[in-house]
């Protein structure tokens, strides 16, 4: 299906660089990232949720090192995984290092709480021996003393002239596998501050609301503010931060990305709100949809619609397509196409069989 111009986003051409074998910018499809939340020292558990996370779609996952006994077990745990691995790192400069030589793909470093400008070398030159990229991670909560001291208060200004500062050093010593963010819990403050430092550099930016809260608020902050400037064509790789299960972090991204048409993954259901015009339970169809299609990973639309008033316009679009009829006379489309009339009861038997079709067609 033709997708018009409208329906475009001409994302800005940043530098390209490596995560481990995924890359980040230039061409680059945007990426998706979570965290773990597990003990990293507890190993198994930490792999098992790694796992999960790359199962649903993750393409880099983080995380925490704040101790030795931390970066020891990183050793053990990227020998088990496949998506490439970032360690964050605050405050301990030596966990850095340690997390370097102990195979992370990639070192999130906080430039409010790393140190001294020595201290960041000596991160920048484990980068360099050990073939890992570096995230800028600058964030309005940790802001260094010295720009709060200037600038009283975190504002686009401070946080950009945080990461610029870094980004100097960095060139200045011959190192370029880097990536930026300038994140904030408050939405304007962090589309201000990426949009500013957009416009200084042309490294790619990781994207994020930080401490955006629970499932629902913490996917909508991330949604404005993310949405805001992928539309706008910033941003190369996103994390949306939530307090819940990481994984939710990776299927809101995606939802993001789909909405906007950036990336395409798993099953994308168009659906109405329901009315007293339904000629069929339409939510708790697609509640039930949901659940029995989230293991598809390939790319495929569906539109679950409860009357004819839009139900047949939207099955056009979609490549299969439920309108609800009267007389338990539902319409099932297949690409855009009137197919045949189902019952009520055959709605979710039905689809669920023709994804799976079309999904082992793909695959062949």
């Amino acid at each position: 299906m033709e997708i018009r111009s409208y329906r475009e986003v001409k994302r800005k051409k940043t530098k390209k660089i490596n995560v481990g074998g995924v890359t980040i910018g230039g061409d680059s499809p945007i990426s998706v990232q979570s965290m773990t939340n597990t003990l990293t020292t507890d190993i198994k558990s930490t792999i098992d949720q790694i796992n999960l996370l790359e199962e649903n779609g993750a393409d880099i996952v983080r995380v925490s090192c704040p101790d030795e006994n931390s970066t020891v077990a990183l050793k053990n745990i990227v020998k088990e995984v496949n998506v490439p691995i970032v360690a964050d790192i605050h405050f301990h400069y030596k966990r850095a290092i340690e997390a370097a030589k102990n195979g992370a793909s990639c070192l999130r470093i906080n430039p409010g709480n790393i140190g001294t400008k020595d201290r960041i070398l000596d991160v920048v030159k484990a980068a360099k021996d050990y073939n890992c990229s570096i995230r800028i991670g600058v964030n309005a909560g940790s802001l260094e003393k010295k720009l709060l001291d200037k600038f009283k208060e975190p504002c686009p200004e401070a946080l950009i002239e945080s990461a610029m500062f870094n980004v100097k050093l960095f060139e200045d010593n011959d190192f370029f596998n880097f990536k930026l963010s300038v994140k904030s819990s408050d939405i304007f403050l962090a589309i201000k501050s990426y949009e500013g430092l957009s416009k200084q550099c042309d490294y790619p930016l990781h994207l994020g609301i930080t401490e955006a809260g629970g499932l629902i608020t913490g996917s909508i902050k991330s949604s404005i503010g993310m949405g805001h400037l992928l539309m706008n064509g910033i941003g190369d790789t996103i994390r949306v931060s939530l307090s819940a299960d990481p994984v939710e972090e990776v299927k809101a991204g995606y939802e993001i990305l789909k909405s906007l048409n950036l990336r395409s993954r798993g099953v994308k259901i168009i659906s109405c709100p329901s009315c007293a015009r339904q000629a069929f339970p339409v939510i708790e169809t697609v509640k039930v949809l949901e659940q029995k299609l989230s293991h598809i990973k390939k790319p495929i639309t569906l539109s679950i619609i409860g009357c004819v008033v839009n139900g047949p316009g939207e099955a056009a679009q979609t490549e299969i397509g439920i309108t609800g009829g009267g007389n338990d006379s539902n319409l099932l489309y297949i690409s855009g196409i009137p197919h045949k009339k189902i019952i009520n009861d055959e709605i979710i038997s039905q689809v669920v069989k023709l994804v799976e079709e079309k999904v082992s067609e793909k695959n062949n």
